[in-house]
């Protein structure tokens, strides 16, 4: 499906040169790839991430068909469990025949990613894991029913 999910940091040299692959045995001249690496700050040793692979299936399914009608691929992989500082937990690449196609999606993608994507994120502070609240964003529909 294009969706890749890693119980590690993610081997961004790998992942790129599996992607570059593709793209070259499928005549796609556009990529633009994102890479997500995760800064040291807030005196944190890295973050951790837990994911709801059901949702976050259907929610990287319905983006793959919108960029399939433009004439453009996803792919995405994102690690699960802890990341340290400095390694990656986040690359997207959207690939097409078409440079336009892939700069139109490119922002739309990673931004709906972030506030809709089933993944929680986890602050790493001294072996303990604390959710970030303040940097993550309620996910459409959940929640509890009133």
């Amino acid at each position: 499906m294009g969706l890749e999910i890693f119980d590690t940091p993610l081997d961004t040299t790998t992942i790129y040169q599996n992607w570059y692959f593709f793209s070259t045995q499928n005549n796609l001249g556009a990529n633009a790839i994102f890479t997500g690496i995760v800064r040291a700050e807030n005196n944190c040793d890295g973050l951790s991430f837990d994911i709801y692979e059901p949702l976050l299936n259907q929610w990287f399914l319905n983006w793959n068909k919108k960029a399939l009608q433009k004439g453009a691929f996803l792919k995405m992989a994102h690690s699960r469990g802890d990341v340290p500082n400095h390694k990656s937990s986040y690359m997207a690449g959207i690939f097409s025949s078409k440079r336009r196609v892939c700069l139109e999606l490119f922002e739309d993608f990673i931004e709906d990613f972030k506030h809709k994507a089933p993944i929680w994120k986890y602050d790493l502070k001294e072996g303990k894991r604390i959710y970030a609240k303040d940097r993550s964003y309620k996910l459409p529909f959940s929640g509890i029913l009133q």
